[in-house]
């Protein structure tokens, strides 16, 4: 989930821990579920606590290091299908974790209407950042290819986060409101162009009868 530079820096930053770790023979999986593990709990704690601040930091820290496993698994040799699968896999819960902690939050937090909104649009997002991965992962199972939108994941945990932490600083709580709005926007419009970049292949005369039946 992280551009080309900063997976630089996180290796620079974490290489020293990635390699302290496979000495010590902890595998890579289950660095996997600890940072899925971490990243819920203080999603779920610090955020409906009203924690902005120390959540949008510690929920950073957690999402850098989420590139941890990834090293581990290259130094040790041990790269594999199901690393990849699970690491996906958890991304879903933690991505739920962050938007269901704000959602929760702006419940507890926020008055009457802005409230009410606020949470209804990190359920949004929440739903749609599960439907635009999904999107691309059953297009490639059906042997298209769907990289197009956006707001890929890095996109939405940083804006999210960054509009958390803003708001956690002093900022206007709509900051986030609006932030949230974007996203949801944004979410379902990549979901439109990946359904329509598969239809556009799904017509062509290369795909045709490619698991049509199973894509009901």
């Amino acid at each position: 989930m992280l551009s080309t530079n900063a997976r630089g820096f996180a290796r620079a930053v974490f290489g020293p821990a990635a390699r302290l770790l496979v000495r010590l023979g902890v595998s890579p999986d289950a660095v996997t579920v600890t940072g899925t593990v971490l990243t819920a709990t203080a999603a779920l704690t610090l955020l409906p606590a009203g924690h902005l601040t120390a959540g949008a930091l510690v929920l950073g820290a957690l999402v850098v290091a989420d590139n941890l496993d990834g090293q581990m698994a290259r130094l040790a040799g041990t790269e594999s299908r199901w690393g990849a699968f699970l690491d996906s896999t958890m991304d879903r819960f933690a991505d739920a974790a962050i938007f269901a902690g704000v959602g929760v939050w702006a419940l507890r937090h926020l008055d009457g209407a802005l409230g009410n909104l606020t949470a209804g649009l990190a359920l949004v997002c929440l739903v749609l950042g599960s439907v635009v991965p999904y999107a691309k992962a059953r297009a490639e199972s059906l042997g298209m290819t769907a990289n197009v939108g956006l707001a890929e994941r890095a996109d939405r945990i940083v804006v999210v986060l960054a509009a958390v932490l803003l708001a956690g600083l002093g900022l206007p709580t709509q900051v986030l409101t609006v932030a949230l709005a974007l996203l949801a926007l944004a979410s379902a419009y990549t979901v439109f162009q990946r359904m329509r970049t598969v239809y556009v292949q799904a017509r062509g005369p290369h795909t045709a009868g490619t698991g049509a039946e199973d894509a009901r």
